[in-house]
């Protein structure tokens, strides 16, 4: 049952070469009313990279991404690449603070970013930060073509010689996730797994060259990057980018551009059949794939996609930024599969499921999921002691998910071992909310946990003790949060409260806070 892994090119430049050589005359990206061929792509992106080594851009620097999906974004982070650079790519939703951080420890010599997204200026944000290494902010929207201007073109020689030099083993990016601990930490992926590991995904998701790919997931996120527009280049697919998730312009994308392949959680899905239901003449029928996860999926809906909206493949999955991507299900698979699952392991990748002694479950019994493969991140950046407790002397990845692997070799996940929960799509880790609000200068402590809702799936409920003679309505809680985190980590409600349940060595109870809301 299991596969081979595939034969893919050994960095994300070269992919991006090579898909120039095979399909030079096909359309690689469509933005607007304006489309660029493979060739014209890494022209361009080569264009950019001139103009990185004469800002004094080298190898082993950081470059910072903060910005919505957009062309210019693939271009940055090809032209740092491809003089050997590693990209930090950054959540649109960060406040200062938060992307301050990131800039900080990673060191970020460039940061590329909006000077407006959804009302926001992201040089002003991080204006107050402390960022010695930081030399320039770049209006990624407006100064862009300015920026690649600095350089000598895409025939510059140096950018050759800068190629040569990026090896497969190389860094080519740091993804910072957050944790238990409360501080984000930042995955180390060298150039060689990221072809690899999306060049199989994409063999088994069905991703072919022609296809038209809706890039809704953000690229600062593995979904969006390596199982986006790096997918699309090992396979010769066009890359549409979503600069915001709007349903409407999905349902517009669909029929002008004629999409083939769209990624996302099952709102998206549910949205495009209620407008396939409003009789206004839709016109789906390009529709073949769809990737999923995030969520569960019910089985109805993976037969009303299939009925319905005429797709011949549906898949869901499981990942994370420490190794990409771990399991999809198969072309295929029942609805059943689909759904209650996140399929079989990809080639390469060994999962164990263990209990707390670190010994081997039976087929059905939940355990902790343990993963090892080519796929595995690098470490954790200026972090030994943290990526030492992530990944063990054997190679395993401790992923801390609570699952099952079936008699078939599927995996499905049942809980998580680590304090955390999903709202919207994002992970989202108490410590790091509880460590934010720690700054209120209201606040002795907070216990934040996640409980459910019908839209997000779940979202934050922050328990509060104030400090002594201080005072502080729901109101301001909210309002202080909004402006000092990003948006999916600020807990929808705030509850004062006297003290929290503890055990005996003063730990608070976070299972007694979870029953209160239950009850």
């Amino acid at each position: 049952m299991a596969e081979a892994p595939g034969v893919w090119p050994a960095t994300i430049p070269l992919a991006a070469a090579q898909a120039a050589a095979t399909w030079p005359d096909a359309p690689a990206l469509i933005a607007g009313a304006q489309s660029w061929t493979f060739a014209q792509l890494w022209a361009d992106a080569r264009a950019c990279a001139s103009a990185m080594l004469a800002a004094g851009v080298g190898h082993g620097d950081r470059i910072g991404i903060w910005a919505p999906n957009s062309r210019e974004w693939i271009l940055a982070a090809l032209g740092a690449q491809s003089v050997g650079a590693a990209i930090v790519p950054m959540n649109t939703r960060f406040k200062g603070a938060e992307a301050g951080d990131i800039l900080r420890r990673a060191r970020a010599r460039l940061l590329f970013a909006p000077s407006q997204f959804l009302g926001q200026d992201y040089a002003a944000l991080i204006a107050s930060e402390d960022l010695p290494d930081l030399r320039e902010v770049i209006a990624i929207d407006r100064g862009f073509a300015a920026f690649v201007a600095r350089g000598r073109g895409a025939a510059d020689p140096a950018v050759d010689a800068a190629l040569a030099t990026v090896g497969p083993d190389d860094i080519c990016d740091i993804i910072f996730t957050s944790g238990t601990t409360g501080r984000p930490k930042g995955a180390l992926t060298a150039h060689r797994q990221v072809p690899q590991s999306f060049g199989d995904w994409a063999v088994r998701v069905d991703l072919r060259a022609g296809d038209r790919y809706l890039i809704v997931n953000p690229f600062f996120h593995t979904f969006g990057y390596k199982a986006g527009w790096v997918a699309c280049l090992v396979r010769g697919a066009t890359m549409i980018p979503l600069p915001v998730f709007d349903v409407a312009e999905v349902v517009r994308q669909v029929q002008v551009n004629r999409i083939s392949f769209i990624p996302g959680p099952p709102t998206i899905y549910q949205s495009l059949l209620q407008e396939l239901a409003g009789g206004q003449g839709h016109d789906f029928s390009s529709l073949r794939v769809a990737v999923t996860g995030a969520a569960p999926v019910p089985p109805a809906l993976v037969k009303r996609m299939r009925a319905e909206l005429g797709m011949q493949n549906i898949v869901n999955g499981y990942g994370m930024t420490e190794c990409g991507v771990i399991a999809m299900t198969r072309q295929g698979d029942d609805a059943e599969t689909v759904a209650h699952t996140c399929g079989y392991p990809m080639p390469g990748i060994e999962v164990r499921c263990v209990d707390d002694q670190g010994q081997d479950q039976p087929p059905g019994t939940a355990g902790e999921l343990w993963v090892r493969g080519h796929a595995v991140m690098r470490g954790y950046l200026d972090d030994p002691a943290a990526t030492a407790e992530a990944v063990d002397a054997q190679g395993w990845l401790h992923t801390g998910d609570v699952g099952t692997i079936d008699a078939r070799g599927y995996l499905a996940i049942t809980d998580r071992k680590k304090d955390l929960f999903i709202s919207g799509g994002f992970n989202v880790y108490p410590a790091e909310v509880e460590k934010l609000l720690a700054g209120h200068p209201a606040l002795a402590q907070a216990a934040v946990i996640g409980v459910p809702d019908e839209r997000l799936g779940e979202v934050g409920q922050a328990y509060v003790m104030l400090r002594p003679g201080m005072a502080a309505t729901e109101a301001d809680l909210i309002g202080w949060s909004r402006t000092n985190m990003a948006n999916y980590k600020v807990p929808r409600r705030f509850i004062v409260v006297p003290d929290f349940p503890r055990n005996a060595a003063g730990k608070v109870l976070k299972t007694e806070l979870r029953n209160q809301t239950r009850g």
